[in-house]
């Protein structure tokens, strides 16, 4: 995996870091909790800090409120307000697409998808894009398309598929770009690799919605398999 930082919709590569491990595995879901929760539907991840081990030997990045798994031929960015240097959002790429992920606090017995759902939907429209929702894996998701002005000048659209992922107190917005956006594939490398994503909610209160504070890893290198560094600020 390479790990870049960006900055929104105008990346900016500052570093790069190979994180793949020859050996590493894919996260296994080995010491996962079975849920009670009938809304849970994660069976294969991503998963919540508290459900699985890290003791193992997969090279992982640990970005606070995400740790991700180092995957061979995935680019791993970082998007990041300038203004605050708070980091926004995580972006898995690879050659035919990619996944933006967005962690938010969330009740502990209450669904805050549907009013998510609705916002992004009506912020669609307002763009002159349409937002359809549609049955996925994890229940509703929008089907999302928008205008775009291509660099050449010509007019164009740019679809990309939204899924909120419910976890204990926590909800995971994953929004696929490419190929993953039109042609869902559980096995392909951008959904196994959002599925083997880590949230870290932390015992803070938060208000429902707010976001799980993202960090840029320290030196930029990743996680030792067994340890979780503290997070640490973004550089200014």
């Amino acid at each position: 995996m390479k790990f870049r930082r960006s900055k929104p919709e105008q990346p900016d590569a500052v570093d790069d870091l190979d994180t793949s491990d020859p050996g590493a595995r894919g996260l296994a879901p080995d010491g996962a909790a079975p849920s009670s929760n009938p809304d849970d539907l994660r069976p294969d991840g991503p998963w919540d800090s508290t459900e699985v081990t890290l003791d193992d030997d997969t090279a992982r990045m640990d970005l606070g409120g995400l740790i991700v798994t180092g995957k061979p031929g995935l680019e791993l960015r970082l998007q990041v307000d300038e203004p605050t240097q708070k980091v926004a959002a995580v972006l898995l790429l690879g050659p035919e697409g990619g996944v933006e992920l967005r962690p938010f606090a969330a009740p502990r017995n209450a669904d805050i998808w549907e009013d998510i759902r609705r916002q992004i939907a009506a912020e669609t429209a307002r763009r002159g894009g349409t937002a359809t929702a549609a049955d996925g894996a994890y229940g509703k998701e929008l089907q999302v398309v928008m205008p775009v002005t291509t660099p050449d000048g010509k007019s164009a659209t740019q679809p990309s598929r939204v899924l909120g992922i419910r976890g204990p107190r926590w909800l995971l917005r994953a929004t696929f770009l490419g190929k993953p956006a039109l042609e869902p594939d559980p096995t392909g490398a951008i959904e196994t690799a959002m599925r083997e994503v880590i949230v870290v909610r932390g015992n803070a209160p938060m208000p429902p919605g707010e976001p799980l504070p993202l960090v840029m890893p320290a030196n930029a290198q990743p996680m030792q398999p067994g340890q979780r560094d503290q997070p640490q600020q973004p550089p200014s």
